[in-house]
């Protein structure tokens, strides 16, 4: 019992410590000390207890050793060296945290963490880090403020979350069994949702939206085995609205547990809801849930880094691993059980370092089953490479702007936008391009400011960049920033120009305002860089419809510009690189489950991972269920 495993920590702790109070964030324990020597040196007594119980153990300070807040404040700014820039400060007097955010965290941490020391020393604080965004990123000042104004709710959360851990922790597991239902994008691509059951736990991968798909665009969440009442976590792999949308709807409809995923995932998922009732909004649609909703799910968001293990219940430990998909998106790996069953969910994932991020991970500790994407799992599915496409793009462009056009580009606001911001750039910057004016519309800037808060999640070369101002390729002098529409209509009044805005498939956002207005002059381009849902716009246009009539509107559009399709720079594996995924797992899975594609693709890619590897493979249909322990 949870209780029983508290009492166990304080055994080893001397009396000479005087613990104040004892309790769970998540599944990390947390004692608070009023002994101030206790809490600057405590000898290793704290490494012995992690050693001992196998579980992470945190030593704040009581409320009542703090320096007061204002106090703290000026030594804190004195302590922190100039050189780390603009700084700003806010304390969390439920956890006893000081959170610095800092231009320069490295400096803000000092060599060997010295300034940090100085910090707690003087001021009896715990000290953490974080760093300033080199863009404004509103959508980050408004989740730390929500997680502020309800810090004190957060901490009885976070205590909760971990007596329902713990509380069936040592208990005896009979007729243990792991089985997974196919809510959504079981052969499709589009609102993935999977419940994972144990005898012990309920756990949700995912609740997305399909956008492109009016009839069904939910999840099956009517289905008989699902309860939200009966739901202890949500994992969430990354941010996109087909994998992230429909969480706060749970909330909403009383769910009260956590999510898991990265810092980055967090802020892009809330602003990627936003942006979906935003839209909802705008088309005169009632949307399915609010802002209120949103703050709740943030609210109820437990970040993990990439690598660090936690327990989520009493028989399910989790970790995640680079996905190289987008920022912060994640491999999850669910150690199921006391070594019954391991099982890897990828999400989409990426096997090749993209212009962005790393190349998909491949080690894990263990592993029995996994359920991969086949979004370009079709026999067909082998792009251009991204130099092959980074080729082409320069010469689309060129050829546009020596017709005096425009070129169009709707993207995804998560990766695609960001890596083709980063490929236009380097031309711009090696001079294989020439300089132009290049638009970026609201979300896309928005989210592009989240990037820079998060450089680690990037792959070396980039990151590097980024933490040198003068060569942040987002802070170019050739991106503009696009707001609103009337600096729209400024541009549509410019000379050529590249535009990014989204959303990638042309079902809404701001690039359906621009294709409108630059589809009829044969002078201007459209780049498609993301998969195209069946039923989008996107899929229409790509398809070489001429006369396209839009829901709502009397007038056709007729398609005069050029329309091009680079595949080479998706955030998704191609066909071959899948194969090569599956083939280099260490250690190699016993079982292969085929989702997010369609039909065909992932029946095909099913029978060939079959055929080669000699391991066993499904592709289930929505609603299906199979037992994988």
């Amino acid at each position: 019992m949870a209780e029983d495993i508290l009492k166990e920590v304080l055994k080893d702790v001397p009396e000479s410590a005087e613990i104040s109070d004892s309790r769970f964030e998540g599944a990390n324990i947390v004692l608070y000390t009023k002994n101030k020597d206790f809490f600057l040196h405590n000898n290793g007594t704290l490494k012995e207890i992690v050693d001992k119980i196998k579980k992470r153990v945190e030593l704040r300070p009581d409320p009542s050793l703090l320096v007061d807040a204002e106090k703290a404040e000026e030594i804190i700014r004195k302590e922190i060296p100039k050189e780390a820039g603009e700084t700003s400060i806010s304390f969390d007097l439920q956890r006893s945290i000081v959170v610095i955010e800092a231009e320069k965290p490295g400096i803000a941490i000092g060599k060997g963490g010295e300034v940090l020391k100085g910090i707690k020393e003087k001021t009896f604080w715990v000290p953490v880090v974080k760093r300033k965004p080199a863009i404004k990123s509103i959508i980050i000042e408004k989740i730390r403020k929500v997680l502020f104004e309800n810090n004190d709710y957060r901490k009885k959360f976070l205590n909760k979350v971990g007596h329902r851990i713990y509380d069936g922790w040592i208990r005896e597991k009979k007729n243990e069994w792991v089985r997974i239902s196919f809510l959504g994008a079981a052969r499709q691509v589009g609102r993935s949702c999977f419940l994972l059951q144990t005898p012990e736990s309920r756990i949700l991968l995912d609740c997305g939206v399909d956008v492109s798909n009016e009839k069904e665009p939910f999840p099956y969440l009517d289905a008989p085995e699902f309860d939200i009442n009966q739901l202890d976590a949500i994992i969430l792999s990354h941010p996109h609205t087909d994998h992230s949308a429909l969480i706060p709807y749970l909330y909403k409809m009383g769910y009260k547990g956590p999510v898991y995923c990265t810092e980055p995932t967090r802020d892009i998922a809330a602003l990627l809801c936003l942006d979906y009732i935003g839209i909802a909004n705008k088309e005169n649609k009632k949307s399915i849930y609010s802002s209120t909703d949103i703050k709740e799910m943030v609210k109820h968001t437990i970040t993990l880094n990439y690598e660090e293990v936690t327990d989520i219940t009493p028989d399910v430990r989790l970790t995640f691993y680079n996905a190289g998909h987008v920022l912060g998106s994640s491999l999850v790996h669910l150690h199921i059980g006391n070594g019954l069953h391991n099982f890897l969910y990828c999400g989409d994932l990426n096997y090749e370092t993209s212009n962005l991020l790393a190349s998909a991970n491949t080690h894990f500790p263990r592993l029995e089953t996994v359920m991969i994407e086949s979004t370009y799992g079709g026999r067909d599915d082998n792009p251009p490479s991204r130099q092959e496409s980074e080729d082409e793009l320069i010469k689309i462009v060129e050829e546009t702007i020596a017709r005096k056009g425009k070129v169009l580009i709707p993207v995804l606001g998560v990766g695609r936008a960001q890596e083709v911001m980063v490929i236009i750039e380097k031309l711009i910057r090696s001079g294989k391009l020439k300089k132009i004016p290049v638009y970026v519309q609201g979300l896309v800037w928005d989210i592009t400011a989240i990037h820079t808060a998060y450089p680690d999640y990037f792959n070396n070369i980039v990151k590097k960049m980024i933490f040198h101002k003068d060569q942040n390729p987002f802070l170019s002098e050739i991106f503009t920033h696009i707001a609103g529409g009337k600096e729209m209509a400024q541009v549509l009044e410019s000379g050529p120009c590249v535009i990014l805005a989204t959303s990638g498939m042309l079902n809404a956002g701001a690039s359906v305002e621009y294709f409108k207005h630059l589809a009829p002059d044969k002078n201007n381009s459209i780049v498609l860089v993301s998969y195209q849902g069946p039923s989008s716009l996107g899929r229409r246009v790509q398809n070489g419809e001429k006369e396209i009539t839009l829901e709502g509107e009397d007038k056709p559009i007729h398609v005069n510009m050029n329309v091009y399709t680079l595949k080479g720079f998706s955030g998704h594996s191609t066909r071959k690189q899948l194969l090569s995924f599956i083939h280099r797992l260490n250690p190699k899975p016993k079982k292969v489950i085929l989702v997010h594609g369609e039909s065909t693709k992932c029946l095909d890619l099913a029978s060939t991972i079959h055929k080669q590897e000699r391991i066993e493979t499904a592709a289930p249909k929505n609603l299906e269920v199979i037992r994988i322990k």
